[in-house]
């Protein structure tokens, strides 16, 4: 069941048209963009419409499939292949509860975040897409679940997988967990080669 759509509008400015701006700048009609997220289209539309705030998972999926960053969907606007990113205090955005700063440069075909995932955030949500991802848990405990396998990560802990595996992130812990997180914002060829065969067929 999709949550309430109150007040999600004030949360990201700015996000619902740089959504629709890319999606049709990508020539992608709404019901093929909602695929490739897995997503309805019912629900994209709400996202490009201010009338639902995206959570963290689903900015990656459609940063991925619009060859972008979080990053950059949500405004931010780094020089372009940076090679040194500075540490400091956790000073990053917010997603549906999800905490985030960058931790890699842009125009990469891979994106790097340090993220702060909040108590039983996102947890029952179920992510599938091209690509692949590693975690590394800096603190808290994270519970990883792979299919029907479930992995509870102590801090040193790291998890590689392939993103099309079905999986889902929580936090164990009620002050949550902190992460660097990579993955991949290219699909494979074999992915790609699927989705187009799945779409002609339709």
């Amino acid at each position: 069941m999709n949550p309430p759509d109150e007040g999600a509008a004030d949360e990201l400015p700015g996000v619902a048209p740089r959504l629709r701006d890319l999606r049709r700048g990508r020539g992608l009609t709404l019901e093929t963009a909602a695929q490739r997220a897995g997503l309805s289209p019912a629900h994209l539309s709400r996202l490009e419409t201010g009338r639902r705030q995206p959570s963290l998972p689903m900015l990656l999926g459609l940063a991925r499939i619009y060859g972008t960053t979080v990053s950059e969907l949500l405004g931010e606007k780094p020089p372009e292949r940076e090679a040194v990113i500075r540490g400091g205090a956790f000073e990053g955005a917010e997603a549906d509860g999800w905490m985030y700063r960058r931790a890699g440069g842009s125009g990469r075909a891979m994106q790097a975040l340090r993220v702060q995932v909040p108590y039983g955030a996102q947890g029952d949500l179920v992510r599938v897409h091209p690509g692949e991802e590693w975690l590394y848990v800096l603190g808290g405990r994270l519970r990883v679940a792979l299919g029907e396998t479930v992995h509870d990560l102590d801090p040193g802990d790291s998890a590689h997988f392939d993103s099309l595996t079905p999986h889902r992130i929580a936090a164990l812990d009620r002050g949550g967990a902190e992460l660097l997180f990579v993955h991949s914002l290219l699909q494979s060829p074999a992915a790609e080669l699927c989705l187009g065969n799945a779409l002609h067929a339709r």
